[in-house]
């Protein structure tokens, strides 16, 4: 239930389930990333063992906040795990609360209005610094980060499975919708929207219908045909035949993650001789990214700007994919973003 909020006259219908996950019972403390309408909401768990039977031995609450973007909701990260201790420790005082809110308080966009602040996935600040240090992406999806990357460039529906706890699962979403950052100028109106729903349950399943692209984690799995890849830890799963070919990782992808986790490896070490302290996993594999879209779209206008418009082998060399094994995703590659080339790449024959 929910217990208290600021504004009263906000609709708050079904967050309860949203900043308290399913499973939760299980673990002392959690944080979760959410979606509400057209709002982002970030909520810290607690779990506190009490001598009440109306409770059933254990007090349990959340405090979130929402904010129509949810770019700079890890600053309040710290300010809620104390609430939510104060809380349990203290139920029914809410002066920090309605302080915070005066403070705080903008206008919310209605449910049929649009988010003037919500800021596009082309750069993100870093939301990691508040977060569990096992947040390691990079780490954790080895050379399955390419396979998510082409998913997420693809603009697929993306969801990831998330028993509690469920904060480190949101940074994963976060970090698949930056896997797909693309910051050339004049690209940005042919780029279908990322969308990062992050933990989402029955009551989004209405929502998700209609979605023909995002990124998000669930406990329960969801009806199949309401997403396009499934990831159970590190495993990348696909129903659709059409898309299996993209789980197989290739010569291409295999050289790039060499490159990613040299550059990876090279971070640990500045950070353990104490030569670099302001750089991050999460800023090395973001701007490795962005700049590996930024190829490979800049290479493809300037093949559709071109006379022939012919898309060559030695293109997708340049780009740096494999021209056999990367071929299936050219090609959707070039039709979700309405790229006019002609794919002339074989092939290979049998001898």
């Amino acid at each position: 239930m929910v217990e208290w909020c600021l504004p009263q006259d906000i609709d708050l219908e079904g967050v309860e389930f949203k900043s308290m996950a399913s499973g939760s019972h299980k673990i002392q403390s959690d944080f979760i990333y959410f979606r509400k309408g057209l709002c982002f909401g970030l909520a810290c768990f607690a779990n506190m063992p009490v001598e009440s039977e109306l409770e059933r031995g254990a007090r349990m609450k959340s405090v979130g906040i929402l904010s129509p973007s949810y770019t700079l909701l890890y600053r309040y990260m710290h300010f809620l795990e104390n609430q939510v201790r104060h809380q349990l420790e203290m139920p029914g005082h809410y002066s920090h609360l309605e302080a915070f809110y005066d403070d705080k308080k903008g206008v919310l966009p209605d449910s049929k209005g649009t988010p003037n602040s919500q800021q596009p996935v082309h750069w993100l600040p870093s939301i990691h610094r508040y977060m569990y240090p096992e947040m390691k992406f990079i780490k954790f999806f080895g050379e399955q980060i390419l396979v998510l990357w082409k998913f997420a460039l693809l603009r697929k529906r993306i969801l990831i499975f998330s028993p509690p706890p469920v904060g480190v699962v949101c940074y994963r979403v976060y970090c698949c919708c930056c896997l797909a950052n693309v910051s050339l100028p004049g690209l940005g109106g042919t780029v279908p929207e990322s969308k990062p729903f992050f933990y989402v349950n029955v009551a989004d399943i209405e929502m998700l219908e209609t979605e023909v692209s995002y990124v998000a984690c669930k406990r329960e799995q969801l009806k199949r045909d309401l997403y396009d890849v499934y990831v159970d830890n590190q495993n990348v799963k696909t129903h659709h035949e059409h898309l299996q070919p993209l789980l197989k990782i290739n010569n291409a992808d295999k050289e790039k993650y060499r490159r990613l986790n040299d550059q990876r490896q090279m971070l640990m070490y500045s950070q353990e001789v104490g030569e670099d302290c302001s750089s991050c996993e999460e800023d090395l594999f973001i701007l490795f990214f962005m700049e590996q879209n930024n190829r490979i779209f800049q290479t493809l206008m300037e093949v559709s700007a071109s006379q022939d418009k012919t898309l060559t082998a030695d293109h997708a060399r340049g780009m740096g994919l494999d021209p056999q094994g990367d071929r299936s995703f050219l090609m959707d590659l070039l039709e979700v973003y309405g790229i006019d080339v002609m794919l002339v790449i074989d092939n290979p024959c049998c001898t």
